[in-house]
């Protein structure tokens, strides 16, 4: 896409109240994006049949110049912009009536449009009970799936255990944000973020650059997570939160929708069982559940040759894996007190071992061993 195609493009998306419904509705009327700047407020109004200030001039002009910085930005930054009716849009999305007019992706594009996109959400309390199904999932879904991809919100909790899982299992891991891409939210995952960009995943949003954060923000890329994958599975929430509504919103677009089942007595189980309950949802207990209800063709097996293979371990790393057996699901300030290294070269050091699946960060911030 030239240069002017794509402002044209994010400036239609920044028309003041702009949204998808009102934007298509636009485009059915004028033809194109190009069209839409191309033809004078007068005869915007008489094709539109309306004076709407949002078809003048001056909000044409004051949207082309936000659109041709936010253009320099994406240039400068690596982003990349897909407008709702170009072929490098996501499939998934496109098909939904409140997809947004424009997405924009840091890291690989292609990532957003995979044959196996399945997302990941639950709550922020997440439990080891849910941490463990997560990382388990995950791996058995790289191990018997081609082109698999997992979706979640970048949140903590298990939406951050998801995109970690997937990291180690060393398949794509794409974050929906809330926000522009020149943040991260929240800030205690810049790294995850970096190496989700850098290991064949993306950050994607709807937002501009410099778009604020607002609350409702969050809930609104509830349907982007949901729109884009073809299945959406809840591990762990409560009555409430955003999981459920990223679970109705993959129903409503009818995508399959899992649950995690668990305990009637355990808080964080309550949503995953009301959402089975209500046949929202379909009770999953592992990875072939996933693969026998979408109907999907799962690697042939090679019996007992998959196993993981763990990198060879440094003397400070032999370390760390000595003290975590003998105390497991220690935290890192408990081993910077037993063992004498430095706070700083020990994070360093645990979260090598995290992306390297050695040991797995669990809630509450112990850590324990794979090997």
């Amino acid at each position: 896409m030239d240069t002017t195609a794509l402002t044209q493009r994010i400036a239609f998306s920044m028309l003041r109240g702009m949204t998808p419904t009102q934007g298509r509705r636009i485009l059915d009327r004028v033809g194109s994006v190009e069209r839409f700047f191309e033809l004078s407020q007068a005869e915007l109004w008489q094709q539109m049949g309306t004076a709407s200030q949002v078809l003048t001039d001056a909000e044409r002009r004051r949207v082309l110049a936000l659109a041709a910085n936010e253009a320099k930005y994406m240039a400068d930054n690596g982003i990349r912009g897909a407008f709702i009716d170009d072929g490098d849009y996501p499939t998934r999305l496109s098909q939904c009536n409140d997809a947004p007019l424009m997405l924009y992706t840091l890291g690989e594009a292609s990532a957003i449009d995979k044959s196996h996109m399945v997302a990941v959400v639950g709550t922020r309390n997440a439990t080891t009970y849910g941490a463990d199904f997560v990382r388990t999932l995950v791996n058995d879904l790289a191990r018997t799936l081609d082109n698999v991809v997992i979706v979640s919100g970048l949140a903590y909790g298990i939406d951050v255990l998801a995109h970690k899982a997937a990291l180690s299992a060393g398949i794509p891991t794409v974050g929906v944000v809330a926000h522009g891409l020149s943040t991260v939210y929240p800030a205690d995952h810049r790294d995850i973020a970096r190496r989700m960009c850098t290991s064949g995943g993306a950050m994607v949003s709807e937002y501009h650059s410099s778009a604020p954060v607002h609350k409702g923000n969050f809930l609104a890329r509830n349907r982007i997570v949901a729109g884009m994958c073809d299945a959406v599975i809840v591990v762990e929430s409560d009555t409430r939160g955003g999981a459920l509504s990223t679970a109705r919103l993959a129903s409503a677009y009818d995508r399959q929708v899992c649950a995690v089942p668990g305990r009637v007595t355990d808080r964080y189980s309550r949503g995953c069982n009301a959402l089975i309950y209500r046949n929202v949802a379909s009770a999953i207990r592992d990875a072939g559940d996933l693969i026998d209800l979408m109907g999907w063709s799962a690697r042939p097996a090679e019996g007992e040759q998959q196993t993981l293979q763990f990198a060879e371990l440094t003397p400070e790393m032999q370390v760390i894996v000595d003290h975590l057996r003998q105390h497991p699901e220690a935290t890192i300030n408990e081993m910077v007190e037993a063992l004498g290294i430095p706070y700083p070269s020990l994070s360093a050091r645990v979260m090598e071992m995290e992306m390297e699946d050695i040991l797995t960060a669990n809630p509450g911030g112990t850590y324990s061993l794979n090997i």
